[in-house]
């Protein structure tokens, strides 16, 4: 990706954000439907809650409900935090590491929950969803957010 078409690129004072009005208004709807989604959804009854937030242990559904009891509110208010974070910074020109981490967090779970509404697998492509598809827009937004995620990455590591 060149210089010019990444969203994120370091400066002097951080990070620079380079994305346009519709990206930006974008992003502030995935945000408030990832809110909805974490205030509402149950995760086991919700796929896209449980790629959110996949069992830690697997093989042990009792110690993966210990878990879930102990740390799962901790965590819906840790992913919470960083779509706070993206809302007030959405159209921010300059982002500091810090809220480019909260970024980076929130990007990954609108992909993760995307993808999982979209039922993708590693052999999904465009060809998939072809103009007229019900669902070639969202597709359309899920390569959007892996070229975000990508700069993103990119612009962080240059740091």
């Amino acid at each position: 990706m060149s210089d010019l078409e990444r969203p994120l690129v370091r400066d002097d004072q951080g990070y620079v954000l380079r994305l346009s009005t519709d990206e930006r208004d974008q992003l502030r709807g995935l945000c408030g439907e990832l809110r909805e989604l974490l205030h509402e959804a149950d995760p086991s009854a919700d796929p896209a809650m449980a790629r959110l937030f996949p069992p830690a242990y697997p093989n042990d559904p009792l110690a993966n409900l210990d878990f879930e009891r102990d740390a799962g509110s901790g965590l819906v208010a840790d992913r919470l935090a960083a779509v706070d974070v993206v809302e007030t910074t959405v159209d921010a020109e300059h982002l500091s590491e810090e809220e480019v981490l909260a970024w980076l967090g929130s990007v990954n779970a609108f992909r993760l929950v995307l993808g999982t509404r979209l039922e993708l697998t590693e052999e999904s492509t465009e060809a998939d969803y072809p103009e007229g598809h019900p669902d070639h827009d969202a597709y359309g937004v899920y390569l959007y957010l892996t070229w975000l995620e990508a700069g993103i990455v990119e612009g962080l590591s240059e740091g």
